[in-house]
Parts: structure tokens; sequence; C-alpha cells
């Protein structure tokens, strides 16, 4: 075919070239370096976007190389969909031929289904386009398009592939509403046409002539079921019944792997997106599966055990019980003690004089998706499958809680219902008594030597595996309840007794691995199961050396339960009565000296010392042994064992902690001091502070009490004795002198090293741990000023995001917050006032002359939302300080903020916006600062007001829009005279940001933001305005996005 005159002429020479680079782009052969290929891309997409590509569709469908047909059908599509705007419109309908007989003439010649579908998308792109525009210059586009291919030689299975594409560019296209009712009707007026191709291709003798055009004909009904209603559905389910059938009705069974996976999967969409989802459909889709399950679903089991892995077919089967399980969960659980019989619409082959009952029908359902979910082998070596279930015994836990058991028919009275409920509960019981069983054994790990043959990948997926098995145990256990745990503790029992000294611990692992997974379902209280478990009969028999694995997860289950010990007696260390926390603790403690181990340990170790401080802290002796072992101990998770040791200490009275702490604390700060003072291997010292610094920071977050200060009353006659108490023990010279050292270490420290990243990061975690609010404070907590006065001093040798985030908690340590309600809010003091001004001076100067250098703000996002979080709190809670900065470092503060506004980053501008509202809104509801307001609105307000509109209108990414409209709408409150005044200036001012805003439009804007100076009505107004700057209006993804 030669171009028609209304496309550009291209010669033959420019067509060849371009063929050529395509040619080498996509030759395998060629060995293009990355450089090289990327030059080629650009290359081809530099020409793509040209007006005269256009003129190269023709010769490249021509063209005998693949690439440059598939190129020439992409550029149609690219052309169509991303340059159509410079498309002449009178020549549209010209264009819409030229695309329907280019695609059949592609089909006619025997061109790859990939060339194809890009010459359907363009031909739906164009579509959608030309049938949008009033009137339509396509209105008949999908009836006329279908028969004009098929009269050019498309065979049946083209066209569904066609319709399929169109449904699918349909649902995911832009369009506005009104457009998209438009394009929804022309499809409906095709439901007959393509229910009939479907049916046509389903109705094909058996096996079917040609697989393709069956797969094809199945796609097409996937890709049509969002517009197709229930009653079209309905017809079709028969013969998608029917394509699962074997051909041969007696055993063995033979299924045909091209019928049956295509209408599985098309059977799977239906109960999932389609108008006969979510439990509907049950006379019609659920009964009939579940026949059809009955009937043939065992022998597929069968066949797969035989086989030894699960083939296509039997894949596809799973996938389906998966779906029914999900569509039918509610049916599945009011039937699965009913003895009605259903009545469901069968095709002939089903069809049955006599069926089994609904529970039979389910019992035989839950049979075969339990006998997938115990398939032999390990997930992710010997099977895929199991896998698949999983998610079903969540929803029929649901179903089960929400749903009614099925009577039969007639009046039934109370006790009817009542042996219902029961009836039903005792199969569900019984169903997920053998869940639980079948779980427990798909997570036992293989033996050692086997588990050395596997591949890291298939560790991960098993590990991946039963942590999707402990989820769905969880939902095992709502049903269940102490059984569950009776049941998997008898286990554990009786294996322990029956194992011999060469058997491996894999069995027991598993076991426990299922008791810890249930943890968060088990209610704190006491528990007999979990006394056995922690008990000598269990806990006692386990290894306390080598067994890695078995180790590791009772240690970790040991660390899940923490809270749980809380309910047991406490034993006084005078006391021969056993101890099921001891118990746990010592065998905690047993590992913390193996490499291996000393990491879940140390982290189950703090859990255990948190939880039950109180417990623990009559034994405060034997935590002094283990303080002696620390040195044993490896030095990563040397914090996390002191900080454990702290939290048994908390738990005394506050001058009874002062002498442990100290035995503590002192070795740590002497090894700081030591590396902080050393003149060699730097490196070496370096890593030393870090590790005493974290050390630090674990013991002061042990101190720390359990319980909300936010929840304890202040005014308590209990709590003000405890307050007094430890004021009194804060004031013991020995503390007092220990916390001048901390702070100390802490100056030296950042005199040193505070440009390194990994001792700024260990010293945030010190400084968070170590202040407090009044209520909470510690015999080490330090006060914010002076740690504020060090901050000031880091920053200004290199700002970094660590040092503002502390600036920001220690600035409101500074105003800490009532604890009990107030009309009033708390003033400030004049120490803290004075504290935050000069902290503001320093750090401002050091952050806006780093601001200063081009590109800065943009490199460093971090930074800059940091550093604006920072000053929106002391906007919080210290506006007056703002004013008393000398004028030039205030403006330079408010230019900054403005002109970050139009920074792309969005969480810099939020932050920016944020602080810009909260300056205006605080000092203009400050009676105080009546002249700084004046000050404020007249050097910052125009400016404020030009960056928002600004960003209105382009400048700023459309995500950041509803933190601008809150800007705006700050202003508009605040100081609505001049803020209409300059409004309109900055919007008709020539050096406004070119837009498609036209003056009608701006005007529009106006009147609607101050005709009700209403947040709604100025979000609105703005989002509107923002749509016709941008040029978005008339688009539904313009609208997405700027809706809050």
């Amino acid at each position: 075919m030669e171009n028609p005159g209304f496309l550009p002429r291209i010669s033959h020479e420019d067509v060849s070239q371009a063929a050529q680079l395509i040619q080498q782009a996509y030759n395998p052969q060629s060995q293009l370096s990355s450089e090289d290929q990327r030059r080629l891309q650009q290359q081809l997409f530099d020409i793509q976007k040209r007006a005269e590509a256009w003129g190269l569709v023709i010769p490249f469908l021509n063209h005998s190389d693949y690439n440059v047909q598939f190129f020439g059908a992409h550029t149609a599509q690219v052309k169509i969909a991303r340059d159509w705007s410079s498309f002449p419109e009178e020549n549209a309908p010209q264009l819409r031929e030229l695309i329907v007989d280019l695609t059949g003439l592609a089909i006619t010649s025997g061109r790859s289904k990939v060339i194809l579908r890009k010459l359907f998308v363009a031909i739906s792109s164009l579509a959608l386009k030309l049938s949008s525009r009033q009137p339509s210059q396509w209105p008949d586009w999908l009836v006329s398009t279908v028969q004009r291919l098929s009269v050019m030689g498309a065979s049946s299975e083209h066209l569904l592939d066609f319709l399929a594409i169109v449904a699918e560019e349909v649902e995911s296209a832009d369009l506005l509403a009104s457009n998209k009712s438009t394009i929804r009707s022309t499809l409906s007026d095709a439901i007959p046409m393509v229910t009939q191709a479907i049916v046509t291709c389903m109705s094909r003798p058996r096996p079917h002539p040609s697989p393709n055009e069956l797969r094809s004909a199945l796609k097409c009904l996937e890709a049509w079921l969002s517009y197709l209603p229930a009653d079209n559905i309905t017809p079709l389910i028969p013969g998608l019944l029917m394509l699962l059938t074997p051909m041969q009705q007696s055993p063995p069974y033979e299924f045909e792997e091209e019928e049956f996976v295509p209408a599985s999967d098309a059977l799977q969409e239906i109960m999932s997106k389609s108008a006969l989802s979510d439990g509907a459909g049950t006379k019609t889709l659920t009964e009939p599966l579940l026949v059809w399950c009955d009937r043939y679903g065992g022998a597929l089991i069968e066949q797969t055990l035989s086989a030894g892995f699960a083939d296509s077919v039997s894949r596809s089967f799973c996938k389906l019980l998966a779906g029914l399980g999900e569509h039918s969960n509610q049916y599945l659980a009011s039937s699965l003690a009913s003895s009605v019989v259903p009545s469901p619409v069968l095709p002939d082959i089903l069809a049955s004089p006599s069926l089994p009952t609904k529970s039979h029908l389910v019992h035989n359902y839950l049979k075969l998706l339990l006998a997938y979910t115990s398939l032999p082998g390990y997930h992710g070596v010997d099977e895929e499958e199991s896998e698949l279930t999983l998610g079903f015994w969540y929803l029929f836990q649901e179903a089960l809680w929400n749903t009614d058991a099925e009577l039969d028919q007639g009046e039934v009275d109370a006790a009817e219902h009542i042996k219902a409920e029961k009836d039903q509960w005792i199969v569900a019981k019984a169903v997920y008594s053998e869940l639980v069983k079948v779980l427990r054994r798909k997570v036992v790990w293989p033996p050692a030597d086997v588990l050395r043959g596997w591949t890291r990948d298939q560790r991960d997926k098993f590990q991946a595996y039963r942590r999707d098995v402990g989820d769905t145990l969880i939902n095992a256990y709502y049903i269940l309840r102490d059984d569950m745990v009776t049941y998997y503790v008898d286990e554990l029992a009786r294996y322990l007794s029956l194992r011999q000294p060469n058997d491996g611990w894999e069995e027991a692992e598993g076991t426990l691995h299922c008791i810890m997974a249930v943890q968060e379902s088990i209610p704190i209280e006491p528990n007999p199961d979990l006394c056995r478990l922690f008990s000598a009969e269990i806990l006692g028999r386990l290894p306390i050396s080598g067994g890695g694995r078995v180790r590791r997860t009772m240690i970790l289950l040991i660390g899940s339960y923490a809270s749980w010990f809380t309910t047991q007696p406490v034993v006084p260390p005078s006391s021969s009565a056993p101890s099921l926390l001891l118990n746990a603790l010592s065998y905690v403690v047993s590992a913390l000296t193996e490499p291996s181990l000393c990491l879940p340990a140390a982290n189950t170790l703090r859990d255990l010392c948190d939880a039950n401080r109180t417990a623990l802290a009559p034994h405060i002796v034997a935590f002094g042994e283990l303080h002696a072992q620390v040195a044993n101990i490896p030095d990563t998770e040397k914090s996390k064992v002191l900080q454990s040791i702290a939290s048994v200490i908390q738990a005394l009275p506050p001058e009874e902690e002062i002498p442990p702490i100290e035995a503590i604390l002192t070795p740590v700060i002497a090894k700081l001091f030591e590396a902080l003072q050393s003149s060699s291997f730097q490196e070496e010292a370096r890593a030393v502070a870090i590790q005493q610094i974290l050390i630090l920071a674990g013991v002061s977050k042990g101190l720390t009490r359990t319980v909300d200060s936010l929840l304890v009353l202040d005014e308590s006659p209990e709590e003000q004795a405890e307050i007094e108490r430890m004021k009194r023990a804060r004031d013991d010279p020995c503390v007092v002198r220990l916390r001048e050292v901390i702070l100390d270490a802490i100056q030296r420290t950042i005199n040193l090293w505070s440009t390194d990243a990994s001792i700024s990061n260990a010293l945030s975690e010190l400084i968070k741990a170590i202040t407090a609010l009044p209520s909470d404070v510690t015999l080490l907590t330090l006060p914010p000023g002076p740690l504020l006065e060090l901050i000031c001093i880091a920053s200004q040798r290199q700002l970094t995001a660590v040092w503002f985030n502390l600036a920001q908690m220690l600035v409101t340590q500074l105003n800490p917050p009532s604890l009990l309600p107030t009309l009033f809010k708390p003033i400030p003091t004049a120490e803290a006032h004075a504290i935050v001004l000069n902290a503001l001076a320093a750090l401002l100067q050091a952050t806006l002359s780093f601001f200063s250098q081009p590109g800065t703000m943009e490199a460093n996002p971090d930074i800059v939302q940091a550093f604006f979080t920072f000053v929106d709190v002391i906007a919080q809670h210290f506006i007056p300080v703002f004013y008393q900065l000398p004028h030039d470092l205030f403006n330079a503060l408010m230019q900054c903020a403005i002109s970050a506004l139009s920074l792309q980053e969005r969480y810099s501008l939020v932050s920016a916006c944020t602080f810009l509202g909260a300056i205006v809104n605080k000092t203009s509801t400050n009676d105080d600062l009546k002249e700084a307001k004046t000050m404020l609105i007249q050097t910052h307000g125009r400016s404020i007001l030009r960056a928002v509109l600004c960003g209105f209108a382009g400048q700023a990414p459309r995500s950041a829009n509803p933190n601008l409209i809150e800007v705006l709408s700050t202003m508009v409150t605040r100081f609505p005279a001049e803020t209409r005044t300059w409004m309109a200036e900055i919007l008709y001012a020539d050096d406004f940001p070119p837009s498609k805003a036209t003056p009608e439009a701006k005007e529009k804007f106006l009147k609607s933001i101050f005709s009700s100076r209403s947040l709604r009505r100025t979000r609105d107004a703005a989002q509107q305005f923002t749509l016709v700057a941008r040029g978005l209006e008339g688009s539904s993804f313009g609208y997405a996005s700027v809706t809050m």
C-alpha cells in the first residue's frame, strides 16, 4: 500500500536509513554496548516524535523485517495516543479508514499477533478520540470495524482478539464521565455480537479444532466481563463447565489442558470481576461448580498425587478452588451442616436425578482444598500450589463468624436454630483441626543434609511460606481457641518423650513456630498449656547448646510471649518454687555468648526484662552476675543486654537504682573517654566510641518507665511521692557527677567527630533516650538546653537532618505539654525563651548560608524538610522569638521559605507550606505581636501569595496542591483585604507564569475565593483554577490528580 496524500511523504532513502536504525537496535546479534543501545533508542524516539513520522507507518508495515514491521505498528499507536493534537483534524476520517485497512491487510498477510495487537490498540485509541467528539466522527466504530475486518478476511480468532483489546483499552482510557458513558453505551450495543462470537467458538465439537481460537474467545470473555450484565454471563457458564469436563465419562479421566486451563481462568475471572462476583449466582455458578468438583475433583487430586507434582491442569484446578472459596465463602459457611439438597442449573453432562446434600458438596470441596494445602513435599521446592489455598481460610473463618447456619425450609424454633449452629461449629472445628495438623507438617524444615542442597531462592521462598502459614494459623486459632494450643503442646511433649539422641530437632522447631505464630491472638491471661510449654516438661528438654534453629525459634517464641509472663505469680529469690519467667530467662541468657544466637537472645532478653521488670527486680543480684559476664557477649549486642538490666533496675526505688547504675556505666564511660583521648588508631577508636554511646543510649532507654507519662496524672499523691523520690535521687552527688560526665562526653564527641554520619546517628539515639518530659525523668535525664547548644555547634560544622530532628525534639521539651486539661497553654519560661532564641539564630545563620549555594535545596530534600519542620515547631511553641531576631536574618528565613514553594520535591515543599501557615496563624492570633503582624504581612504577604499562585499555575507539583491551598486559605482568612488586592495584581501581572488560564478564568477564581471565605470554597476554587491553568480541564486524570 502506498502512502495516501494526507500523510507526509518520505523518500525511500530516509525510510531505508530509519529501518537500518531499527534493525541495528533490535538485532540480537549486534552485541551493542548499553551506551550505544541508549543512543539508538533515543534516535528512534526522536524520529517518532517528528510530525513526518506519520509517513513511516505504511513503509515500515510493508517492510520484510519483523522488527521494522513492529516499529511501524508501534508508531501508528504512539502518534495517535501522544501526538494527536498536532494531526490535522480534517484528515481524521481518512486516517480512520487507513488504520482499519492497514490492520485488515496485516491480518491477511499473516503478521504476528504482537504487531496486530499494536494495530488493534491504535484503532481503539483512534475510535475513543473520534467518537468522543460532538458530534461523533465515528458513531458505530466497533460494529463497523468488526464487519469490515471480517469482509477483509479476518478470522474469528483475530476478531475475538480485537474485541478483547477494545474492552481493555476502554477500561483503562482517561475519559470524562460523559465521554466514558458514551463509549460504554457503544460497547453495550455490541454485547450481542460479542457473546454470540464467544458462544459460537465454545460450542464447536470437542476436542476443539482450534485451541488458539478458543483461547482468544475466553480471553475476550474475560476482557468483557465488566461490561456484561449477569443475564449475559449466566448462559455461558454451562459451556465453560463442559470445557472443564473430561470427554470420556468413565475413569481414568483425561482432562484436555488446552480447554481446561482457559475455561478455568474464565470462571475465576467471572467469580472475581463480573456481575456474578461477591457470592452472586448461587444456583448458576456456585452450586454447579461444587457438583463438578464432587464429580471430578477427586480424580484430579489422585492424578496429582500419583504423578508427584501438579501439572498445568492440576494447578489451574487449585486456582479454581481458591477462587470458588473466595467467591462463595458465605455459602460454604452457611451450608457446612445443611441437609438441604441443592437445585443448581447444570449442563446435561452433570445432570443427575439425585444430587447430594449441600453439606456433602461443601465437605468434598473442603477436602479437595485441604488436599492441595497438604501436598507432599516442601513448598517452593517440591510444589508451588499449597500457598494458593491459604487465603481461603481467613475468609472462611470470617464467614463462619458472620453467617448463620442454613436450616431446612419451613417453620423452625429456637432449639433447631441452636442445634444447627452447634452442628455447624462441630464441622468447622473438625476442618480447622485438620488444617492445623497439616500446616504443622508443612512448616517443618528438611534435615540438614537436604537443606544444604537448596538454593538461596528456595530457602527464602520456604521462609516466606512459613510466615504466610503463620497468618493462616491465627485464623485457625479464632475457631479452635485453646484446643489449638493444647494440640501443639501435646505434640511437643509427645515428640520430646519419643525423641532419640540422634534425631533432629526439625519437628519440634516446626511446632514451636506454629505456637509463636498465634501469639498475638492469645489473651494475656493464665494459660495451662503455656505453663507446660515454659516448664521443665518442654522448655527444660530443649537443647541449650547446638541445635541452632530450634533454639533460635524458642528464643524468639519466648520474646513474643514476654508480656504473657506478667500473668504469673512473682517468685521471691528465697523461694524454691519453680518460676516460668526465670526458666525462660535462663534459657535466653545461655545463648547470649553464641554469635549465631546472640542477636535474637539479646532482643528477647530486652523484651522480657522490659515487660517483667517489677517481677525481676527482687532478683537484681542475679542481674549483677549477668553484668559480670557482659565481656563475653559480642559487642553488637551489649547495649541491649545492659538495657535489659537497666529495665530491671528501674523497678527499684530511685535511691536503690544509684549503685547498680554506677556499676554499669562507670566502665562504659571510662572506655568512651579512652577512645576520645586516643591519639592513634582513629578508626578503631571511633568504632569503640560508637559502641559505648549506644550502650549509654540502651541503659537510658531501660531506665525509662513503661507507663506512658501522658496516662499518669501527676497530681495523684502516689505519683507526687514518686516524683519527689526521683528528685532526691537525682540530687545525689554521685548521680549529678554521672550526668555531668555524660554531658561532657557528648560534647567531646561532637567536638571530635560530629561530621561522621555513624557518630551522629549514635548520638541521636543517645540524646533521644537521655532526654524526657518532666514527668518522665530518670536518674540520667539531661536538660534540653545544654544539649540544644551542642546541636547548634554540630550543625555549624555540618548540617544534617539528624541535628534538626534532635533540635525539634529539644525545643518541644523546653515547653512541655501539660498532663492535665487546662484552658490556658503553659507559657515558656524566660530561660527557655532565651535558649530557643540563641539556638534559632545560630541554626538560621548556618542553614541560610548553606541553602544560598545554587542547587543545594534541590539536592538536600531531607535537610530542607527537617529544617522547616524545626522552625515550624518553634512557631508553634515560641512564636515571639522570630521577631527578636535581627531583621535581615528573619527576612532571609521568610524569603527562603517562600522560594521553597517552587521546589519539585513534595516533602520539602509541604514542610515549607506548613511553616508559613503556622507563622502567619500564630503571629495573627497573638495579641502581643500586633506590630509584628503588620510587619509580616506588609513585608512578605505579597511574596507568599505570588509563590502560592505560581504553584497553582504549574511551578509546584500537583501533589502539593492541598498544602498550597492551606496557605492561601490562611492568608484569605487572616488578611482578606490585602489578599484580594494582591491576588488581582499578581494574576494579571505581565510576569505571572504563562498558563492556560484566561482573564475570565482568573476573574472567576477571584470571585469564588472571596464570595465565601471558607476552606472548602477556597479549596474548590483553587483546584478548578489549577486544572484550567495547567490545561487539564476536561480530563479525568486532571480531576483525579488534584482531588483531595
